[in-house]
């Protein structure tokens, strides 16, 4: 065969070694920077997804690894594309999801004669990325884009940046087919799995802590043989919710600032001692803390800790199961706690009242969801009380912004929860205040046909900002008011959605089974009373 026959274009290149990595969608918003990846995608049989905002199609790359625990893939054309997504890079990096973002950028041969959209993006996107580079040839394009999903996915998780300019991705060069070689895990330090078993075999009060990590780190078999086999109560946060059921007799939620507080040892597994554990000061100043984690921390501890085993998380947790101190009086108390405050909130469950209490309207939602629905918060006060109160029973169940808070998120990651999972539920949790960031997405929703159930707290408010803001100064709010009971669902039914609007509490539960059964991507606009205050605790600062 004639060696011109054998070349390929870039974004071929591209394509073929994203398909060789199994990448089978790329999330995306129309760029004529892009087109030569296009044109390979559609060669190499990847489906292209299109968003109305680049911010869309990142974290939509995002939510794919969160729903698959495989890298997400996401193109955005040069300049304002670029930038546009950075808030997705920047969630991914504090989430620990493995993405790859593709960049478009004007043509080198081009560079600083003021091209279209001429940026170099790598200074501003490095920061909130595990890697970024510019391919400076086309012949570097596979070994570049190798190289870029192997960091993506290597612990700790996180978002990649690759560009390339707009000549090197048109200009053709020879197809490299590199061998995949999966990065082998580390092994935790033996002597620091010694001390740890040391002190679990003494414990009298154990308690887990887990959270994002232990899901990336497929940790969720051997959480449970350590749990039950040692007797371990586990609370879980972030992406680990789901790797122990909801309703195992070891998993709790509501008695977490007593198992925290009177634990005698405590394993902190996969998940940061930041604002979500005060700083580490959620554990008693006696506990001793042991840490368990893919990799090592990117920074400090806030306190003490007299074990740290990083490595492969699994074979951590199994090399901890054994036998210790009788801890079912423990257990009990425990469960006696978290029954009497489940208990507390069937009252709110069922409150009657119109506007609607936004527990009443997780009453009613929890009676529709499967056991295996992908459950998705984007925003404030309402998503708050669903995190309360909303169970996960497997592991990916639950997505939402994490430690940066980065509403706007919900629809791109809902789109790829429902493109990876077709046959599940996918139920995305809006408050009005975030639908403004990507409602839009409801058109991406229709346009594909990913049927999802949007259910909204709709209050009027910012109320985690009107409610602090009004007890620090004697009643006083400025920017924290939204327009009352907007018809957000006339919106997404101008969109090819279908839409309700929900004033009466016993209207809620029929017009949810009208949503799941449309046929199309819906959104119940529920009218929730902006009275109602957040319980909150999380130390900020």
């Amino acid at each position: 065969m004639d060696d011109e026959a054998t070349r390929l274009h870039g974004g071929r290149l591209i394509a073929r070694r994203l398909k060789a990595h199994g990448v089978t969608h790329l999330f995306t918003l129309s760029g004529g920077h892009l087109f030569s990846l296009y044109e390979g995608c559609k060669d190499e049989g990847i489906e292209i997804v299109d968003t109305r905002h680049e911010q869309t199609a990142a974290f939509a790359a995002e939510g794919w690894a969160k729903v698959t625990r495989a890298p997400g893939v996401a193109a955005l054309t040069a300049g304002p594309g670029v930038t546009n997504g950075m808030s997705a890079m920047a969630s991914a990096k504090l989430n620990h999801s493995p993405m790859l973002v593709l960049g478009g950028r004007a043509p080198a041969f081009r560079w600083g004669q003021g091209s279209l959209q001429e940026i170099d993006h790598v200074p501003f996107v490095r920061p909130v990325t595990k890697l970024a580079a510019t391919a400076g040839s086309t012949a570097e394009i596979p070994g570049l884009v190798d190289e870029g999903l192997a960091v993506a996915a290597r612990p700790h998780g996180g978002p990649v940046f690759l560009d390339f300019p707009l000549d090197i991705v048109f200009s053709e060069a020879d197809p490299e087919e590199s061998e995949l070689h999966p990065p082998r895990a580390e092994q935790a330090d033996g002597d620091a799995l010694e001390r740890a078993l040391a002190l679990l075999n003494e414990a009298e009060r154990p308690v887990i802590m887990a959270g994002s990590d232990l899901y990336w780190g497929r940790g969720e078999d051997g959480l449970r043989e350590l749990a039950e086999r040692r007797g371990i109560p586990v609370f879980l946060n972030g992406l680990g919710r789901g790797c122990l059921p909801a309703d195992h007799e070891l998993a709790f939620a509501r008695a977490r600032k007593t198992a925290l507080g009177e634990a005698d040892v405590a394993l902190v597994i996969g998940v940061p001692m930041d604002f979500r554990l005060a700083f580490g000061k959620a554990f008693n100043e006696e506990a001793e803390v042991v840490v368990i984690d893919v990799a090592e921390p990117e920074r400090e501890h806030p306190r003490r800790v007299a074990a740290e085993l990083y490595g492969d998380l699994a074979a951590s947790l199994r090399g901890l199961v054994g036998d210790g101190p009788d801890t079912r009086a423990w257990v009990s108390r425990l469960r006696g706690e978290e029954t009497a405050k489940r208990e507390a909130e069937r009252g709110q469950l069922a409150d009657p009242r119109s506007p609607l209490h936004p527990m009443r309207v997780y009453g009613e939602l929890a009676q529709v969801l499967d056991r295996d629905a992908i459950v998705i918060g984007d925003g404030g006060d309402f998503v708050s009380f669903a995190g309360r109160v909303v169970d996960s029973y497997e592991p990916g169940c639950w997505l939402d912004p994490g430690p940066f808070g980065c509403l706007g998120s919900g629809p791109g990651y809902a789109l790829a929860a429902k493109l990876a999972h077709p046959d599940r539920q996918v139920v995305l949790l809006l408050g009005d205040g975030a639908f403004g960031f990507s409602g839009m997405e409801f058109d991406t929703l229709a346009r594909h046909g990913v049927n999802v159930v949007g259910v909204m707290g709709n209050n009027g408010i910012w109320a985690l900002e009107k409610h602090p803001m009004e007890f620090l100064y004697n009643g006083w709010s400025v920017a924290a008011d939204l327009r009352p009971e907007t018809r957000y669902d006339d919106v997404v039914a101008a969109l090819g959605g279908h839409g309700e609007f929900v004033t009466e509490a016993d209207a809620l539960r029929p017009a949810l089974d009208r949503a799941f059964s449309a046929g199309r991507p819906a959104l119940v606009n529920v009218s929730t009373d902006p009275t109602v205050v957040y319980p909150r605790s999380a130390n900020l600062a």
